[in-house]
């Protein structure tokens, strides 16, 4: 049976078979503990030191500012948490975006339970873009960090992250950057961008799942997140995960040489399905920036339809909506209605991601699977 023409690139990528070539030495021969002070620990040491190098070359850091991590959500968990215990005796306070990811809103939600911790949560306007102003007028003198989604997995509207970062410093308030979206897909920059902490997960850019990194300027200092030993300048404890570290640092050398060239062959192919669904489905519409958003992502609402039930019906495609399905009941994208999205047309969105291996013939098919799953639901829903 053939497998579905995979469009959700941005919950998850194939690992790239450089990525695993590379890895596999580090799974059996080359399998020393980083910390060990013999040849086997040298030999992992001098990899993972390579890795962290190449993590660093495509953000534009310096070698000894990353941290590596068990992946996406943990390094937000551990520049949130870092920073608030180590200011917890300020009574501290935290910017953020109502379109955030789980990592973060969960995050903050768990430090005002815990510890009493306000957070200031920032509306979007229509297009899920949050106003500069907004965020000068919500730093308090207690504010201690500013944290925001560099483009959201779900719309791929990119927020104005450098006017953002200055605003921050101006107001002498660390900024965090959740980049895990955005790091391989767009070309990134530390220093243009002026943020002193950015998120990066492995598994969105090509690499393994379960290995992350987190950007921190050198002379930040947070509270470690896990204790132990004085793994990652003492900011994670535990015995590296060399090979997966090494899987990263490849595909972040993967994702260096070919960012140039795939983005526009990406927005390319993205602009191409929207033309189709557009002519095969009248009364699509956009969700997210029309221009300001990745390359490979769309975001689209269907006229009088649940996006579940077109996935379902279009099992040719594998793809996500801009719902959660929880015990039987849809309910809308809490980021698509923070945007001032109505029920419905929240409840017909289709979340499409773009990746490396998409091929312009699974664009024109997929096209068609989705616009006969649109014209099946339809169909029921007018027997029902």
């Amino acid at each position: 049976m053939e497998r579905p023409i995979y469009l959700d690139y941005n919950a998850t990528t194939p690992v790239d078979p450089a990525v695993v070539e590379a890895m596999v030495p580090y799974l059996f021969e080359r399998f020393g503990n980083a910390s060990s002070a013999h040849a086997y620990g040298y030999e992992a040491r001098e990899a993972m030191e390579r890795a962290r190098a190449q993590v660093a070359d495509l953000i534009g850091a310096r070698r000894g500012e990353i941290v590596f991590s068990g992946g996406g959500s943990e390094t937000d968990n551990l520049a949130i948490q870092g920073v608030i215990f180590a200011n917890l005796e300020r009574r501290p306070h935290v910017v953020s975006t109502t379109v955030e990811h789980p990592a973060v809103l969960n995050t903050l939600q768990y430090l005002k339970r815990r510890f009493g911790v306000e957070s200031t949560l920032l509306d979007v306007d229509e297009d899920g873009l949050i106003a500069p102003e907004q965020l000068a007028r919500a730093i308090r003198p207690e504010t201690v960090l500013v944290t925001v989604m560099h483009a959201n997995n779900e719309t791929g509207t990119i927020q104005p992250i450098a006017q953002l970062a200055t605003i921050a410093q101006d107001a002498g308030v660390c900024f965090h950057v959740d980049a895990a979206q955005s790091v391989g897909k767009l070309e990134v920059d530390v220093n243009a961008l002026g943020v002193d902490m950015l998120t990066i997960a492995a598994h969105k850019l090509y690499g393994p799942k379960g290995i992350g990194a987190l950007y921190l300027r050198q002379g930040m200092s947070l509270d470690p997140l896990v204790h132990g030993s004085q793994q990652e300048h003492g900011l994670r404890a535990g015995t590296e995960n060399v090979a997966s570290m090494v899987g990263m640092g490849m595909a972040c050398g993967i994702a260096k040489a070919k960012i140039r060239t795939e983005g526009p062959r990406l927005i390319a192919l993205r602009d191409k399905l929207q033309t189709l669904l557009e002519e095969r489905i009248s009364g699509t519409v956009l969700n997210g920036h029309l221009t300001q958003r990745l390359p490979n992502t769309l975001n689209i609402s269907l006229p009088d339809a649940v996006g579940q039930t077109v996935l379902a019906y279009a099992p040719g495609v594998a793809a996500s909506t801009g719902s959660a399905c929880h015990s039987g009941h849809t309910e809308p994208s809490p980021v698509l209605m923070a945007m001032g999205l109505t029920r419905d047309r929240a409840l017909g969105a289709l979340r499409l991601s773009l990746g490396r291996w998409t091929t312009p013939g699974e664009i024109e098919r997929a096209a068609g699977l989705l616009a006969d799953g649109l014209q099946k639901s339809e169909h029921l829903r007018l027997l029902a």
